[in-house]
């Protein structure tokens, strides 16, 4: 590890020194925009990352997992096409697949269940033009997590509020994505609607993937000071699960699914997949009363079919949920002295889900096994006041309590004739935190905060077909530090945090003999972290020459997650390395644009090494991975064309992105693609 921060930290002084050679460039001020007015993030005492739409079109449009993490501090994993996982600050232990204990929301609107759970593979990844990621239980006006919150926006801002575009790519493994954009700006109306379709065949047995995307967004601006918001989309996806692998099947031949054993038929007997058909609506109101006082107003809904036919059983659930969420944002002071505002607002939902379980007979539904109702909801209510004090001093402080509940039914084997209802006690989750800007480029920051994580309902009702109603609530306290500054003379942006995060009760997945999973309480984890973050313009809009601007963005994260007091039958694992999470991961990008209009991004990415079972028996080795995209635009009157290709794994790498934890029979492994090439071409008018 040592090795790899000395050469990032050389580099730096070495790009240092050449930018003292080329003429002053500033970087642009980074805005957080959030549920607030927009903040410049270097006095923003958070722990907060801005992925910008910039960022996002450098990667391959197929996926976010490359650009998430980019991000210190983030994890993202895609088993096979479709198959996202997600963590921040923490292990994939409760996510074997599917998002959890991370609150995702989508122009405004949760796109997180009261279930907690969140079907993010729905989303077509070219529609997101920015990324703003919460880290750890900061995320207190968000509601329960320990993990954070990630702000998902389609509308980039300070963008072209007119434009129509097309984007067509093909590549390796059957890759094909196509995506349209009108969006559309007239004195009181704003539209933005979007189409996408992406389809891949997978690089190994049973991988392929298929997704219909649309969706609609029509702002009305029906007063001076208010507007109407309307969203919706719908996805349709299908994915199969390949499976994972032993050690021996994964050196043998990385390509394979998941074997059949004398006990059970394999992932392509079984056509081992997803399927998942959902539509999500919402509205939203906001109105300016007065010069200092903003009211919004959110309803939303959703309905989701879902399938999913594994190797011992297929899965169905249907799902409805609706919510709200409303807030006030009040100015109370506003001078050159100081400046005060208060939130107050709450959010809620409700979540139904009926899930079935029958017999997969290849691929087929066979008897019925079991069948259960679980309703599920959460509210909570939160305020937040901000004071500025003179240019130089930020102070937050924050509260929310969080009420979480669920009821279930058993329906079959043998049908109950009323629900069992389990309530949790209402959870606080404070948080305080300071910015002291030390001078005009350089700010400090300092905050503590309490976060809470319900059980989800895939956790409560997990795959064994049992109802888990004694599982608890994981619970911890969070320390940090940071600083932010601007530095040679604003070309270069450092963000540099330490914390410490005390989880108690924390929920791990486990597998019974017959493979299926449950979850159980675990004691505890120490967390310890360090994330370094930095932008670099090298050179910027450089008028003449064969390079015109070269800028290096680099992601630094150090994790030191351990169990405490985390005791199975007899066998300890307090002290081992938490499951699922590497010690070490760094990020280099380096954006090179030349003349002609001709642009060159390379990033590498460097993973450690991390334990594959609790009682770190075995080990995912460490990988480090290549990519890269070059491309060349041309405006023609009011249409610009763009031409542009890529190549990820570069350097042919064997790694495993996307490894099941502590796996029965120690399939671990889910390998990725080898080598593969992209292009494609996009027409904006």
């Amino acid at each position: 590890m040592l090795r790899y921060f000395i050469v990032w930290l050389s580099m730096c002084v070495v790009f240092e020194c050449m930018a003292q050679q080329v003429e002053t460039v500033t970087l642009r001020e980074t805005k957080v925009i959030s549920y607030r007015d927009a903040k410049p993030l270097l006095s923003l005492p958070s722990s907060v990352s801005v992925v910008d739409a910039q960022q996002l079109s450098l990667q391959n449009v197929g996926s976010l997992v490359p650009a998430m993490n980019a991000v210190p501090g983030v994890k993202m994993d895609e088993r096979s096409p479709g198959s996202y996982r997600l963590s921040i600050r923490g292990s994939l232990l409760r996510s074997p697949f599917g998002v959890r204990n991370v609150k995702i929301y989508l122009d405004e609107f949760p796109l997180t269940d009261a279930g907690g759970n969140t079907y993010l593979n729905l989303i077509d990844p070219n529609v997101i033009r920015q990324l703003e990621i919460v880290k750890g239980p900061e995320a207190s006006l968000y509601g329960a997590s320990t993990g954070g919150a990630v702000l998902m926006n389609t509308v980039a801002p300070n963008g072209d509020s007119t434009l129509s575009s097309v984007r067509i790519v093909g590549g390796s493994f059957g890759l094909f994505h196509q995506n349209a954009l009108v969006q559309k700006k007239w004195k009181r109306f704003f539209v933005n609607v979007s189409q996408a379709w992406q389809r891949s065949d997978g690089y190994r047995e049973n991988s392929s993937m298929k997704r219909l995307y649309t969706h609609a967004m029509l702002q009305w601006n029906y007063a001076e000071r208010s507007h109407l918001k309307l969203f919706a989309f719908y996805s349709d996806l299908d994915y199969r699960t390949p499976g994972g692998l032993t050690l021996a099947q994964y050196r043998d031949d990385p390509s394979q699914a998941r074997r059949p054993t004398s006990f059970l038929p394999g992932a392509v007997e079984q056509r081992a997949g997803v399927t998942n058909k959902t539509w999500f609506g919402g509205l939203t109101n906001t109105t300016r009363l007065g010069g200092n006082v903003k009211f919004v107003a959110t309803l939303f809904a959703s309905q989701t079919h879902f399938e999913n036919p594994f190797v011992t059983n297929f899965e169905t659930r249907d799902e409805q949920t609706v919510g709200l969420r409303s807030f006030v944002d009040i100015g109370l002071v506003e001078s050159k002295i100081a400046t005060l505002n208060w939130i107050v607002g709450i959010e809620a939902a409700l979540t139904e889900t009926d899930i079935a379980n029958y017999g997969n007979r290849l691929g087929a539904k066979d008897t019925l096994q079991s069948a259960d109702d679980v309703n599920a909801f959460q509210r909570f209510a939160f305020t937040q006041v901000n004071v500025a004090l003179g240019a130089r001093w930020t102070m937050e402080a924050a509260l929310s309590a969080n009420c979480f509940g669920y009821e279930y039914k058993h329906n079959a084997p043998v049908e109950e004739p009323t629900y069992n209802a389990v309530l949790f006690e209402t959870q606080f989750m404070p948080r305080v935190a300071i910015s002291y800007k030390m001078t005009p480029d350089a700010a400090w920051r300092v905050s503590t905060s309490r976060g809470f994580s319900p059980p989800t309902v895939a956790e409560i009702r997990p795959s064994d077909n049992a109802i888990y109603s004694g599982l608890q609530p994981e619970w911890g306290w969070n320390y940090e530090t940071g600083l932010r500054m601007r530095a040679m003379r604003e070309r270069l942006w450092l963000d540099a945090t330490v914390f410490y995060f005390k989880l108690e009760n924390a929920i791990v997945r486990r597998v019974n003999e017959s493979e299926a999973e449950y979850f159980v309480n675990a004691g505890g984890t120490d967390q310890f972290g360090f994330e370094l973050e930095s932008s670099t313009w090298l050179l910027r809009d450089k008028a003449n020459g064969w390079v015109r601007s070269i800028q290096m963005n680099n992601a630094f994260s150090f994790h030191r997650f351990t169990f405490t007091d985390y005791v199975v039958d007899s066998t300890s694992f307090s002290n081992n390395r938490l499951t699922g999470v590497p010690r070490m991961n760094l990020v280099s990008g380096l954006d090179i644009r030349f003349n002609q209009n001709i642009f060159l991004f390379v990033q590498h990415r460097h993973q450690g090494k991390l334990p594959l079972n609790d009682a770190n028996t075995a080990f995912a080795g460490a990988f480090d991975l290549v990519q890269l995209k070059t491309g060349w635009w041309k405006q023609l009157g009011a249409m610009r064309l763009e031409l542009f290709a890529g190549v990820d794994n570069l350097f042919d790498a064997t790694y495993s992105l996307g490894n099941d934890l502590n796996a029965a029979g120690q399939r671990y492994y889910n390998p990725a693609p080898p080598r593969n090439y992209y292009g494609g071409i996009a027409l904006q008018f």
